[in-house]
């Protein structure tokens, strides 16, 4: 049945969640801000409001001015069921944070977050744009928390997939709309300055001239108003905690130069750089844009993570089965899960036996026998019988669900290497701002009349256009340039990061492997030739629907009769009236010599064991290759596999570190292990197993076909199933540094060769701000060398 809020009279979409007691009864609301503002009416004594009203109330806006009334549902336990973890006396939440750009904004929210009494840990991720923040809830509630970082001008709410991906597209819209406007008003006062600085004109009236000025004066204010004001919100922001980034001295040059240029059209005199402010807004709107549709990218890949998540489950009780949703069993409850479904939570097996895939947990595609007594865990696949399950822990707690928090608390460790960047930027636009101030003194000092406008020309003229283009226009170059090639990255500063490898670390199955059983060896025992043995494997596998019997398929061709399945076992059947074995050791009624100890499938008659098979995954076709080109780094590969055959692939691709059997935990110790004898290590793996070790990595690759938390995980997606992109990745990071080098080399080094000219008053703003745009543009042209081959 529909319901309709009481408050607003829109539609009820999550009937009982939200309600509010007026007029004596339960009333249903839409959303927590009908609520928080149907309790202040009723807390303040008007209910009559809804006795005599003649229309629905306006739907309460998503920031009403009782924002901590409102903040304060986050509180009931209840709500916390869903997104708080508990950990013993302290409480965790994943925070989704909108309104941060930069390294600074998360600086800016741990800062203010750390003063406040109670909070244990907090951490920030900008490229994910989440937070995740660990407090004593005694001491300080989550509403608190979050009305915190709503004062500092940022947005959070508890983490959601689907309301994270509407913020990115919502963001996406946003620059969209900023840069066309941009773009159309900076076409139009381009061509009125080009004309009035080269007389395309004639000889035109002053007073012409000045109603140019105006009309570029009215193309530029939304540009600088509305286009610019992202920059401007960043800026206050950090002057706001007492700091500096990269937004301020873009504002102060925006504002610098539209202001002086403003004074110059209102007083009929002196110089107007209109075309310069819009030219800057535009080019750096599309240098973030780029950047923020590479991170769009990314998360719409990795969009779909929460398909391991199950949904429902199938609850018994009391000899009666019904559907529930998985996030809602508790401990000690029982589900049944049929063959195809996905198991629903962490458990133990209390009957029945099947085939598990867990290879989105484990990386290996070797489907796992459960029995009576084994333990189960939520998001892997029941691939053959039904299991009668005892829920062990609740599906927030479940191992898929902690291997993402375990990934994102090493998200958070990672060090932030653009920092350096913002600092020296930082310091270079406050030695310019205490050098104009000292213009202005002394030029004022000395009663010259062109104070202002010398001190606006050693603005401009320093004015850091060229050196915020520098780094940022090299590196999206870089990165629509790997785009194109089949390799995605998350974050542009990842490219500086790569040029610090010197460790390359590998997962073994689906990224040195292709992820396929083969069958890489017959061990003959018998009068039979290996043709014969291989027909009779290959009888009997073609009634298993175990991945490792899709390695006999190639040799199949004589039928078997009367054959069963041993679930964990192998397989019994006749052939040519005569019974055969195949499986395991432990289906074998005769001991197995040591020479099959390296075979994981026997083949024996009832005289005794015919012989042995080693199926092993192949490895992949450009490995080698791979390997080959980045020979000059160190390599090492850790895996979840075992010794043999973790060996055997390191053997044959000449890899002498080696690392086996590693559990997700063991995994990340190793990659610290590593990270801790002073190494910096990039690590490409492909299975959620290797999540947490994929965000602990100073650089993460994803190879083609990763799962989607390996890719949510990793920095560098290689969306073409290719190790060679691998190389091509390096060597565009060694060929944008170089690059970098070079912007930032001539952007400081124009700097400096224009400032005692401008302080001096020997430049015009006229000829700072051409300066200006010709350093911009040999930096843009610089840097767009990038998107070919060999530049």
């Amino acid at each position: 049945m529909s319901l309709i809020c009481f408050h607003c009279h829109q539609q009820v979409t999550e009937i009982g969640r939200y309600q509010t007691r007026i007029l004596d009864e339960m009333r249903p609301m839409c959303c927590p801000g009908c609520q928080a503002v149907a309790e202040a009416i009723v807390a303040n004594g008007l209910d009559d409001y809804y006795r005599f009203r003649t229309e629905p109330a306006e739907k309460a806006d998503s920031m009403p001015d009782d924002l901590l009334e409102k903040l304060r549902l986050f509180d009931q336990p209840e709500l916390q069921e869903e997104f708080v973890i508990h950990q013993g006396k302290t409480n965790q939440v994943q925070l989704s944070l909108d309104g941060i750009s930069c390294a600074a904004c998360a600086w800016l929210i741990e800062k203010k977050l750390a003063r406040l009494a109670g909070i244990k840990q907090i951490a920030v991720n900008v490229s994910a744009r989440r937070a995740i923040v660990s407090w004593y809830p005694q001491q300080v509630a989550l509403s608190e928390i979050i009305n915190a970082i709503e004062k500092i001008g940022y947005h959070a709410q508890p983490f959601h997939p689907q309301q994270q991906e509407e913020n990115f597209k919502n963001t996406d819209r946003a620059y969209l709309k900023r840069i066309g406007l941009a773009g159309l008003m900076t076409m139009q006062v381009m061509m009125i300055a080009i004309a009035l600085y080269f007389g395309l004109f004639g000889n035109l009236d002053e007073d012409i001239r000045e109603f140019m000025h105006w009309v570029s004066l009215g193309l530029s204010i939304p540009v600088v108003f509305y286009s610019g004001a992202v920059f401007y919100q960043g800026a206050w922001r950090a002057l706001r905690s007492g700091g500096v980034n990269m937004d301020v001295p873009v504002s102060i040059a925006i504002w610098v130069l539209f202001i002086a240029s403003a004074k110059a059209t209102v007083l009929a005199r002196g110089e107007v750089f209109f075309e310069s402010v819009c030219m800057f807004i535009f080019l750096l709107l599309i240098s973030r844009f780029l950047e923020h549709r590479a991170r769009h990218k990314a998360a719409q890949i990795s969009a779909n993570m929460s398909k391991y998540i199950p949904v429902t489950a199938t609850l018994v009780e009391q000899g009666n089965t019904r559907d529930i949703l998985a996030k809602l069993l508790k401990t000690d409850q029982t589900v049944l899960v049929k063959p195809g479904e996905t198991i629903p939570v962490d458990g133990q097996v209390l009957d029945g036996h099947s085939h598990v895939d867990e290879s989105m947990l484990t990386g290996e595609f070797e489907p796992v026998t459960k029995t009576p007594g084994s333990e189960v865990y939520g998001g892997a696949l029941n691939q053959s019988g039904t299991l009668t399950i005892r829920v062990l822990r609740p599906l927030k707690e479940a191992m898929v669900n902690q291997i993402l928090r375990l990934q994102d608390e090493a998200l958070l460790n990672k060090p932030a290497i653009a920092q350096l960047a913002d600092r020296i930027s930082s310091y270079f636009v406050l030695a310019v701002l205490l050098i104009s101030a000292l213009t202005f003194w002394f030029w004022h000092a000395q009663g010259n009349a062109n104070a202002f406008w010398i001190m606006a020309s050693v603005l401009v003229a320093t004015c850091p256009c060229a050196l915020g283009l520098a780094t940022p226009s090299a590196l999206t170059c870089a990165m629509a340039r790997l785009n194109r090639q089949g390799v995605l990255l998350k974050r542009a500063d990842l490219l500086e990061a790569l040029c610090e490898i010197d460790t390359l670390a590998f997962d073994k199955t689906g990224t040195l492997t292709e992820g396929k059983f083969s069958l890489q060896q017959t061990i003959n025992l018998s009068a039979h030739s290996d043709e014969m043995l291989l027909r009779l494997a290959a009888a009997l596998e073609s009634y298993s629907e175990h991945p490792l019997a899709k390695a006999f398929a190639p040799y199949a061709g004589t039928l078997a009769e009367n054959v069963q399945v041993t679930p964990g076992f192998g397989l019994v059947g006749w052939i040519d009236g005569q019974e055969y074995r195949i499986g395991s050791q432990h289906l074998m009624s005769h001991p197995v010599p040591d020479s099959l100890s390296a075979c994981n499938v026997l083949l024996a008659d009832r005289n005794g064991i015919l012989a042995g098979f080693v199926l092993t995954d192949q490895i992949r076709p450009d490995a080698a290759a791979m390997l080959k080109q980045l020979n000059h780094y160190q390599h090492c590969i850790i895996s979840g596999d075992n010794q043999q055959n973790v060996a055997k692939i390191g053997q044959a691709l000449q890899i002498d570190k080696l690392y086996s059997q590693c559990k997700p935990e063991q995994k990340l110790k190793k990659m610290q292990e590593l990270q801790h004898q002073g190494q910096h290590v990039l690590m490409m793996g492909d299975g959620i197993n290797d999540a947490p070790v994929l965000a602990a990595a100073q650089v993460s690759v994803a190879v083609g076909g990763a799962t989607d938390l390996a890719k949510n995980a990793a920095d560098v997606i290689l969306i073409k199933p290719s190790l060679t992109l691998l190389p091509v990745l390096f060597n565009m990071a060694k060929r944008s540094r170089t690059k970098i080098k070079q912007n930032m080399a001539w952007a400081l080094g124009y700097n400096l060769l224009v400032l005692p000219l401008a302080v001096c008053g020997y430049l015009t703003p006229w000829l700072g701000v051409v300066g200006m745009s010709l350093s911009s543009i040999i930096v843009v042209a610089n840097s767009v060398r990038l998107l070919k081959a060999d530049s």
